[in-house]
């Protein structure tokens, strides 16, 4: 494990300083857009922009790596990451800001892009698994002390702006500084969603869900706490421990989740996530311990759903599909998350700002429901016939799901019987 982290140290500082000013990103617009008085849609929209970026960053990027190579693509997209939250503080209006918000997901997906295919060039089997595990830490954690940051300067000023773009542009520093060759890259290929579908429809409408509940609470979190009267530190704090939360409990819950059922697990998971949300509109406006704990459980159960869903699905493949299937899972994850932010700002706008957590629990619920179904559809897959549960950050690129795969692909499966029978 130090061994494998030490030949990486650059990288992983390089996407800790990104990890933590994406998160402080993240939680600044949506105070900053309140403080401006933005509708709760129109910052539903901008924050879904920042999703749709994403996708096309993580599809296009490969073309310019082959263009152009490694370290130049990734100086390229931190210096434009830079300039597009510096305009967000010059320009404050929404147009402007929803061009931005395209800009920056597409930056950060391209940077995720280099630095995950140069993590994965850098394992060896016996190492990618531990060096994922720390990329979990490492991605949850900045985004978790990104929130911190929030405290330090007045959200209705230019300095946290500045000290996102700083950020970005000290992530440069070790990747460039680093004298070790860029990596070799392949496109993902993907196979269809229909296929995927049929193959395994608790994995492709789970991943689609989990990312609709994951990009609704990153996007919307801070919007409802200005709604409900939070102080920028309580804000911080909400979110914080929702990160924390999924960095507790990924490992436990992979552990039950090779150990028994995936299905039972993804059920269990989501049930308990939409009755812990929808413990939210009790406490609203109430910033107490008891609301810490829950969303500390809460962001437990929702973060590992993304690993959880990969895992099931993987179960169900053949060793030749799970690279390209990673794919397509990871770009139905991105559709959700995409999804999430306009689709909780609609539902707090009908209702008011309890609408974010009944939104969260009825997405959970419908998970575990489907699952519920799923398993009257077919016999359990055996415990001893399951891959191996591998964490993941919930918003990783295709060049993430290609390290899994290379995990997934070495774990012995055993896929007897016809095709009904492997269908999940």
């Amino acid at each position: 494990m130090v061994a494998a982290v030490a030949s990486s140290w650059a990288l992983l500082l390089g996407m800790a300083l990104l990890m933590i000013g994406n998160g402080l990103q993240g939680s600044l617009l949506g105070v900053r857009a309140s403080l401006e008085g933005f509708p709760t849609e129109v910052i539903g929209l901008l924050m879904s922009g920042y999703y749709v970026g994403f996708l096309a960053g993580s599809t296009l990027t490969p073309k310019l790596l082959a263009r152009v190579g490694h370290i130049r693509v990734f100086g390229a997209l931190a210096s434009l990451a830079s300039v597009a939250i510096l305009i967000h503080a010059m320009l404050v209006q929404p147009t402007t800001w929803g061009l931005m918000r395209l800009v920056s997901g597409f930056c950060y997906a391209g940077l995720y892009v280099v630095a995950e295919s140069w993590l994965n060039n850098q394992a060896t089997n016996q190492t990618r698994g531990q060096l994922l595990s720390v990329y979990m830490v490492v991605s949850l954690g900045g985004m978790g002390l990104g929130q911190g940051l929030l405290n330090v300067a007045d959200p209705g000023g230019p300095d946290l702006f500045m000290l996102v773009a700083i950020l970005i542009s000290l992530a440069v520093v070790p990747m460039l500084l680093s004298a070790r060759p860029g990596p070799r890259f392949a496109a993902l290929s993907r196979v269809s969603l229909r296929q995927l579908y049929r193959i395994s429809p608790l994995g492709v409408v789970g991943m689609l869900a989990t990312g609709i509940a994951q990009g609704a609470f990153f996007g919307m979190a801070a919007v409802y706490g200005r709604e409900v009267g939070f102080s920028v530190r309580e804000i911080s704090l909400f979110i914080g421990f929702w990160l924390l939360g999924g960095v507790l409990l990924q490992w436990p819950i992979g552990w039950l989740s090779d150990a028994f059922d995936r299905r039972q697990m993804l059920t269990a998971v989501t049930i308990a996530a939409a009755l812990l949300a929808s413990i939210g509109p009790l406490l609203i406006g109430r910033f107490e311990v008891g609301l810490l704990a829950a969303v500390t459980l809460f962001g437990g159960l929702n973060l590992p759903m993304y690993s959880l869903c990969l895992a099931h699905t993987n179960d169900f493949l053949e060793p030749e599909q799970i690279v390209a299937a990673s794919g397509t899972l990871v770009l139905v994850g991105g559709i959700g998350a995409a999804l999430g932010p306009v689709s909780a700002a609609t539902m707090m706008s009908l209702i008011g700002p309890s609408g974010f957590f009944w939104w969260l629990a009825l997405v959970h619920g419908a998970i575990g429901l489907f699952a519920l179904w799923r398993m009257t559809r077919r016999p359990a897959r055996p415990v001893e016939e399951q891959g191996a549960y591998v964490a993941l950050p919930p918003r990783a690129t295709p060049a993430a799901s290609a390290m899994y795969a290379g995990i997934a692909e070495a774990q012995p499966q055993t896929h007897d019987g016809d095709a009904r029978a492997r269908t999940g």
